[in-house]
């Protein structure tokens, strides 16, 4: 596991819209664009091997932007395809802040970066004091039937708390902004709760949208 004096002042950025990473989760990615194929390969030549997910962000004018929070993750598994794509598997290690893109020739971007105020992210496990499995389940229930979305429920009902918050919110299909609250979220409790929020709001506009039909 790395430690705080271990992270590196600049990463590589991967910005991926509705792709969510969060510490102590892992994500897999399809990496095959040749910029991001170059990316990957200079990060394994690194000591740290991390890679900061990042959520682009559009502003008037249609000009896009990155968020200032991102969540940087360890590369702990990958293998090649046969026509030099790779899948890769990032650890989840510590949210970051952008501090300024580098400029320079690379055909990805690096970013100049701070840990501050994350420190937790590097600790052990959170817990949610006011977690209650039942009805998380039960509104999820009814969200993934709306959906026409299946799950493994018998490994929901049995996860720790932080593992199953965490990968519901990475899994779940919401809107970009709406992945970028759930990063954010400066609690684990605060991340059920918007968790829960977004999923209510979903069934609503889409009872609205059946009403309206």
């Amino acid at each position: 596991m790395l430690k705080a004096p271990d992270l590196p002042d600049t990463i590589p950025l991967f910005p991926l819209p509705g792709a969510l990473l969060l510490p102590r989760a892992r994500l897999p990615l399809h990496i095959f664009e040749p910029r991001y194929l170059a990316m990957l390969d200079d990060t394994l030549k690194t000591s740290h091997r991390l890679i900061g997910m990042i959520q682009p962000r559009e502003v008037p004018g249609g000009e896009a932007k990155l968020h200032a929070i991102g969540c940087a993750g360890r590369v702990t598994g990958f293998s090649e395809t046969e026509d030099g794509r790779y899948m890769v598997t990032l650890s989840g290690v510590s949210r970051f802040r952008i501090l300024r893109e580098q400029a320079g020739f690379s055909p990805y971007i690096k970013a100049d970066i701070s840990w501050e105020g994350f420190a937790r992210d590097l600790g052990p496990g959170e817990t949610d004091p006011g977690f209650d499995r039942k009805p998380l389940l039960a509104l999820l229930g009814r969200f993934f039937d709306s959906r026409g979305l299946s799950t493994d429920w018998d490994s929901l009902a049995e996860a720790e708390e932080e593992l199953l918050i965490n990968s519901l919110s990475m899994l779940c299909p919401f809107a970009p902004e709406d992945k970028q609250a759930l990063l954010e979220a400066p609690s684990l409790a605060t991340r059920r709760e918007t968790l829960v929020t977004l999923i209510e709001f979903a069934l609503r506009s889409g009872s609205d949208e059946e009403t309206i039909q």
